[in-house]
């Protein structure tokens, strides 16, 4: 029997189908190179009639419009220009006006490279503009429309830089490291679902922040973080001195055999919202206080003490704690070290900011298309974030000496 839902795989908009079909048909297409000299061809086409259009709004009537009002200024002809673009060199036809008050804005007087309007457009891209947004302004802002295909036809030359991103080399060693999953909405056989995307953020011997890399949606498991762990290290990542990260599925067991040396820190934040979570409303102030003398405490031992004597506390609540006895050789990492330390690495703040800012600057787009159009976005946005990153972490100068203290022989 055939698959009756077969029809909604990969489904194309009937208007879309239309538009490449007349596509493929007005520019004979029958190879990868003519859609590419087409796409060129529309991309000239569309710069013109943006020109035309800028005319048109600065004269304050269309070409062959006819009208009573006498008007203070006229077309005058054309002028050839010759320009660059990253899809190649083509000649523009730039309209003049009679009295030279024209100054075209999309391909400025003097302009040869306009390599530029594509960067406009991947820029917006970057802000999370959603396609419809992108086409929407381009035809506010000139009059004409640009199709779906040029899009991404422009956003795809990014992919080359993501491709040499992604294996660009890492630094020998890093004092910190964060690791944590945000979620988007992509389509798969046009079906909407969940898909993680698993960021590690480094912050390297002078205490800048880099994001070291992000990918794109396996289930987690031991061997899923090894085999990221190991792409650190063929990217040139010997030593990491901290990790610090929630409860994700196999982590530690990766990092023990990829970095053995390297201690394992679980997000006390984390762990405090899981205990809150099953806890009566009336009970979070007071759990709350009393959570904060095992983390607050000032010795391991101290706070393992107090871990004790609060299971027995909320035991007849009916709250347990034994998540955190459980976890405990990874919870506890932090104590030996100084408030500053202590701070940077009990709670995964820094990377649960830069996913909020991921989610920020892509909230336009709810679905994605395709699992690539979500890794040029995440891409795009890390550039823009990360651009910021102008200052090290606060305090690091005292960080780095007591790491040195700590690690004498591994940094």
């Amino acid at each position: 029997m055939g698959d009756r839902h077969a029809p909604r795989k990969n489904r194309i908009p009937p208007e879309r189908k239309e538009l490449i079909k007349q596509f493929i048909a007005q520019n004979e297409i029958h190879s990868a190179k003519d859609i590419e000299d087409a796409l060129k061809n529309m991309f000239k086409d569309t710069l013109q009639e943006m020109l035309e259009a800028e005319l048109d709004t600065n004269l304050g009537y269309e070409k062959y419009e006819y009208t009573d009002e006498e008007k203070d200024n006229y077309r005058n002809g054309y002028s050839k220009k010759t320009v660059h673009s990253s899809a190649g060199d083509f000649e523009l036809q730039v309209p003049r006006d009679r009295n030279g008050e024209f100054e075209p804005a999309i391909v400025e007087k003097g302009e040869k490279d306009i390599s530029g309007i594509e960067e406009k457009i991947i820029r917006m891209y970057a802000r999370g503009t959603s396609n419809r947004e992108i086409y929407k302004q381009m035809e506010e802002l000139y009059g004409v429309k640009i199709s779906p295909d040029m899009v991404t036809a422009i956003t795809d030359k990014v992919i080359p830089q993501i491709n040499e991103w992604k294996n660009r080399p890492l630094d020998d060693v890093y004092p910190v490291v964060f690791v944590d999953a945000t979620y988007f909405y992509v389509k798969d056989n046009g079906v909407s679902g969940k898909k993680a995307v698993y960021i590690i953020l480094g912050i390297n011997e002078d205490g800048y922040k880099d994001v070291l890399g992000f990918y794109i949606g396996e289930a987690e498991s031991a061997k899923y973080w090894l085999n990221i762990l190991n792409e650190l290290k063929n990217r040139g990542v010997k030593d990491i001195l901290i990790m610090c990260a929630d409860g994700l599925k196999g982590l530690p067991e990766a990092i023990s055999s990829a970095f053995p040396k390297t201690e394992f820190q679980r997000c006390i934040v984390h762990m405090i919202r899981n205990t809150m979570s099953y806890v009566s409303y009336k009970d979070r102030k007071e759990l709350a206080a009393d959570l904060k003398t095992i983390y607050g405490a000032g010795t391991e031992e101290e706070a393992y003490n107090n871990l004790q004597e609060l299971k027995e506390k909320w035991l007849p609540r009916h709250v347990s704690l034994q998540n955190w006895e459980n976890n405990w050789n990874e919870v506890s990492t932090f104590f030996k070290y100084s408030p500053a330390i202590r701070k940077l690495i009990y709670t995964t703040n820094a990377i649960e900011s830069l996913n909020n800012s991921y989610k920020r600057i892509n909230k336009g787009r709810r679905v994605y298309p395709t699992v690539q159009s979500l890794e040029k976005c995440m891409y795009l946005a890390t550039t823009m974030i990360t651009e910021k990153w102008t200052q090290p972490y606060h305090n690091w100068g005292a960080i780095i000496s007591e790491f040195r203290i700590f690690f004498e022989d591994r940094i």
